[in-house]
Formats: structure tokens, C-alpha cells, sequence
């Protein structure tokens, strides 16, 4: 009886088979180059100062020459913690960063309407709209406190004019109201661009939904309703995550308008923050008030996204 030996199997190597994994360690090599001067600027941009202000929050510093600082652990945070001057400007923060969202997406939605309205020339309409968004935030600043000047300005004058008031009010002379004015300038900047959000929201509803629905002989209040309202709800999400961050930490427009004041009533989280540390040299504080300042808005990101996403998964 003859048994045929088992030969052992060879596998066989293709020729050139080193050059694709040659020719990928040659990309990643490639990519990483070109990637390090980004990584390298988001470091020095962005990582290194957070961390920085993370550890001089840990410190008594008073003075940017100061060579000994104390440690003083989160004797900071709870300072700031206690202090009323942060919640007050926490509290106008918070109203300023509502109501001036909330404008804006009533005012863009509208803006957004009237953009996405079947006319002949509306790219001229459009590209009108953009122009308070591209105004520099301290040119609109500076315009805005010329309109509302309590001797020559152009809203005293139109009111008067109208018969709506009898005599020129000091608009920025009042705590409240200079705040609402402070709003009232943000939100007119920033509405093109909200706009321009919804508008993009609004072109890609099928036309199919409204021509079913004026089959149904449903009024605009209800196509609104139930047809548009619902579909906009992820761009109308994003707009809450982008104007609510960019309110919440709102400055330039506060410091070229108003200062923080009358009274402190236009002083914002992040001028106050801005005051803790370069007006009164008070670093550590400073330091501490600017990390508050990232986790809550950390926080409003988190919370923000979570509604996305659910809002996400009710239109699957």
C-alpha cells in the first residue's frame, strides 16, 4: 500500500507586492508633514492658552511682571462663585444671549421668507441682506452709538419727526435700555446670517409637500405649521448652537458701544472677566472667570447637540 506524502502548501508572494504598502507609508509620511504646521498653530492657538489660564487660575496673581505667585488652589472659583458682580453680569449675559437669539431667529426666519420668494432679481435682495454681515463688529458698534446719540442722533430724530416721542431720549443712558440697544445693534448684524442658515433650510423642502398641501386647500398658517416649521428644525438647531456660543461670550460690541456701562448695565460675563483681569490686574481671578466662561459654554454645546440629534432622529 502506497501513501502519498502531504507536500507542504507554498504560498506565493506577488511580485511588487511591497510597492502599494511603500506607496501608503510614503502618504501618511506625507500627511503628517503637511498636517504638523496646523496641528502645531492649533496647539499654540488654542491648546496652550486654555491650559495656561487653567493653571494661572490656581494662582494669586496680580501683576503681569509678578515672579511669586501663591498657590491658592480654587480659592479663585469660589471667589468668583461668591461674588455678586459675576452672577449680575451672568444675569445679563444670560438675558442678552435669549433675547438677541430669539430676535435674530424670529427676524432671519422672516428675512429667510421673503429671500426664498420666487422674484426676478432676488440675487439683488440677497446680496443686499449680506451687507450688515459684513460690516467689522466695531464699524457697526461705532454706527449704532452715532444713531442712538441723545444730541444728534438719526433714531431721535426719525421718532421726534414721527411724533412718537416728544423730546431726544438718551438711549444708552439707562441701564436696560442701553442693554436692549446693545441687543438691537448685535441682532442686526447678525440676522443675514441666520437668514442665510434658514434659507438654506427652506430650498431643500420638496416642493411635492406644498403642492399636496394646497391639493388639501391648507392656508399658509398651517403649511407653516406642519410643513415647514418641522422641516427646519436641524438648521433652525444649528443657529441655536452658533448664535447661543457666540452671544454667551459677546465683547466687542459691549466695549465699543457702552463700556460695560451705565452702571455696569451692559457688563456681559466676558467683559467682566475682561475688567477682572487687565483693569484690576487680577490674573488668577481673570484666569478663573475665563474658565467658567468655557465650561458653560461647553455645557450649552453639549446640551445643544444632544437636541440636535435627537431632533435628527425624529425626521428618520
Amino acid at each position: 500500500m502506497t501513501v502519498a506524502s502531504a507536500k507542504p502548501s507554498r504560498t506565493f508572494t506577488p511580485a511588487g507586492s511591497g510597492r502599494p504598502r511603500k506607496r501608503r507609508d510614503t502618504q501618511q509620511r506625507l500627511a503628517f508633514w503637511l498636517l504638523l504646521p496646523a496641528g502645531v498653530a492649533v496647539f499654540g492657538v488654542i491648546v496652550y492658552p486654555i491650559l495656561r489660564t487653567l493653571l494661572i487660575s490656581f494662582f494669586e496673581v496680580n501683576s503681569a511682571l509678578a515672579t511669586v505667585t501663591p498657590f491658592v488652589g480654587l480659592q479663585n472659583y469660589a471667589h468668583v462663585l461668591s461674588s455678586s458682580g459675576f452672577w449680575g453680569a451672568m444675569g445679563r449675559t444670560v438675558y442678552f444671549t435669549l433675547v438677541s437669539t430669539a430676535l435674530e431667529l424670529v427676524l432671519g426666519l422672516v428675512v429667510a421668507g421673503l429671500l426664498n420668494a420666487k422674484l426676478k432679481a432676488r440675487w439683488v435682495f440677497r446680496a443686499i441682506v449680506v451687507i450688515p454681515w459684513a460690516i467689522p463688529t466695531i464699524v457697526n458698534a461705532a454706527m449704532w452709538k452715532g444713531i442712538l446719540n441723545a444730541q444728534y442722533g438719526a433714531l431721535n430724530a426719525l421718532l421726534t419727526q414721527l411724533g412718537v416721542i416728544d423730546q431726544y431720549q438718551a438711549w444708552l443712558g439707562d441701564p436696560t435700555t442701553a442693554l436692549n440697544m446693545v441687543i438691537l445693534a448685535d441682532a442686526w448684524k447678525t440676522t443675514p446670517v441666520v437668514a442665510f442658515f434658514l434659507l438654506a433650510g427652506l430650498n431643500s423642502i420638496p416642493e411635492e409637500l406644498y403642492d399636496a398641501a394646497k391639493i388639501d386647500r391648507a392656508g399658509w398658517p398651517r403649511i407653516f405649521r406642519s410643513i415647514v416649521l418641522p422641516m427646519l428644525v436641524p438648521s433652525i438647531s444649528i443657529v441655536l448652537v452658533l448664535r447661543t456660543i457666540e452671544a454667551f461670550k459677546v465683547f466687542d460690541i459691549i466695549y465699543a458701544m457702552t463700556r460695560g456701562g451705565p452702571v455696569n448695565g451692559t457688563q456681559t460675563v466676558a467683559y467682566y472677566a475682561y475688567m477682572t483681569a487687565f483693569s484690576d490686574q487680577n490674573f488668577g481671578l481673570g484666569s478663573a472667570l475665563a474658565f467658567i466662561i468655557v465650561l458653560v459654554i461647553l455645557a450649552l454645546t453639549a446640551f445643544y447637540l444632544r437636541l440636535l440629534r435627537r431632533s435628527e432622529m425624529s425626521l428618520l
